[in-house]
């Protein structure tokens, strides 16, 4: 029998039906279900989302709300502070309790805290559930009972704790009737342009599809084919996992099945190293979740205090794709242009801003969790400290990749570069994959490499080991 009369499920990051913790639970124990999701205020610009990631969002609402009211229910859509609309809603419905999925991030756990609070003052239960993750910063431990702080063995302890099953999807809401509910929102509703057109179509019916062609098709030679960025080669889930449109579960579960069924050792190499991405998403929010302070300065408190320049006119050219560095630059215009970039790209115009440019790793962080459709958090700092040589994990300051030995390595015939830079349309790969040593540009209307990387390598070397105190 339901617990409860009337309960609020609050949908964040969890935005569908299929295997959500927090949504089948509040299911089963109550009575009358309110979904609820609260739109943010903020207007015209913020430091974590821009225009296409807020339309991929609206997308996905508007799924969201579509599958619900086939099952009965009615999404509500409400705008304004989260704990003041929570507070609103639970007197209007008299709701006996709130089910919420935990969030990994500090902001989302703030909120949590404080919607705890307002229960407690209140007098009605409140409900958080693990489902972002398959294992919560706690989980995975050293012997020691403290937090890894490098992958390798974080990820061998995270395979070997047995995951959570993968829950039935709820078939039935009932719902309240006579709720105001804002519409489904469009960018505008955060003073932004209209998207016209998305990399990755919305919603949960998409995010499962995209989940049943990865496993059909590119996971069985993920392996060999995962750093080539001309091939379509990667699974392509990351927005679906960040805005729970898929739970993590579900497809590390499928990805299993697939693994266990593979037809050769080959392929089932293959989708565990797929798996390995789910470890090292995992790892990261573990970081996050347990140092949180990587937010706002490096893991790595010996390179507190390094010396970086300023963004200026370098940090422009390096966003709008303007290096001379053709892979770098192909990298940054798929990212305006699309919302995603490859992730071996990422590593590479990463390390290009912090090692060549020597510019602050949080400005490019800051830039990248504006435009992917993908960002996730945890994930972007990471690897952007991982690129800078200050976080955990981290590559050592003096492994420096180079731009062009990057490029003869994995874009070889430059079939990547043209498809982004079509200045190079005519250009051989190979010639993409030097500085070109006349002092003329390798097109007419293309521009010089803005460095000399070999010199921007041995400053980079300078600087990490003047700040340890070496000559």
């Amino acid at each position: 029998m339901p617990n409860y009369k009337t309960s609020i499920h609050w949908f964040r990051r969890d935005l569908r039906l299929s295997d959500n913790a927090a949504l089948a639970a509040a299911q089963e124990s109550s009575e009358t279900l309110v979904p609820l999701f609260i739109l943010s205020d903020w207007k015209g610009e913020h430091a974590w989302t821009g225009p296409g990631r807020q339309a991929f969002l609206c997308g996905c609402l508007e799924s969201l709300s579509q599958n619900i009211d086939h099952v009965g229910g009615s999404l509500i859509i409400r705008s304004g502070e989260q704990i003041a609309v929570l507070k609103k809603l639970i007197k209007e419905t008299e709701a006996d309790a709130v089910f919420f999925n935990r969030d990994p991030d500090p902001f989302g756990k703030e909120q949590e805290s404080k919607l705890r609070e307002l229960c407690r003052e209140i007098g009605i239960e409140c409900h958080g559930y693990k489902d972002a993750v398959l294992h919560e910063g706690g989980e995975v431990l050293t012997g020691s009972g403290n937090p890894y702080k490098v992958y390798t063995p974080y990820s061998r302890s995270w395979f070997d704790v047995e995951k959570p099953e993968s829950l039935k999807r709820v078939s039935k809401i009932d719902s309240p009737t006579g709720l105001h509910s804002e519409l489904v929102p469009d960018p505008s509703h955060w003073g932004l342009k209209p998207v016209s057109d998305l990399l990755r179509k919305p919603g949960e019916k998409a995010a499962r599809e995209r989940l049943k062609s990865a496993i059909e098709g590119v996971l069985g030679g993920y392996k060999d084919h995962r750093n080539d960025p001309s091939a379509d080669a990667t699974s392509h889930l990351g927005a679906d996992l960040r805005y729970g449109t898929l739970s993590v579960r579900t497809v590390f579960h499928e990805a299993e099945k697939a693994r266990q069924n593979a037809p050769d050792r080959d392929s089932r190499e293959s989708i565990h190293e797929f798996q390995k991405q789910l470890a090292w998403r995992e790892f990261f929010m573990a970081i996050l979740s347990n140092f949180p302070e990587v937010l706002e300065t490096d893991f790595a408190e010996q390179w507190r205090g390094l010396h970086w320049d300023e963004p200026g006119e370098s940090f422009d050219r390096w966003r709008e794709g303007r290096t001379g560095f053709p892979l770098v630059d192909a990298g940054m215009r798929q990212l305006a242009e699309t919302g995603y970039m490859h992730n071996r790209v990422r590593m590479i115009t990463a390390m290009f801003l912090t090692k060549d440019l020597h510019i602050y790793w949080r400005h490019g962080e800051s830039h990248f969790i504006q435009h992917l459709l993908d960002g996730e958090i945890a994930n972007n700092n990471g690897g952007w400290q991982w690129s800078a040589g200050t976080g955990a994990d981290a590559a050592p300051y003096f492994r420096i990749q180079n731009p062009w030995t990057q490029t003869e390595r994995f874009d070889p015939q430059g079939d990547y570069i043209r498809r982004w830079v079509p200045e190079l349309e005519g250009v051989s790969g190979k010639a993409m994959q030097k500085a070109p040593s006349d002092g003329k540009p390798i097109a007419d209307d293309y521009v010089l490499p803005m460095v000399d990387h070999s010199t921007e390598r041995d400053e980079t070397l300078r600087r990490f080991k003047a700040h340890r105190g070496e000559s």
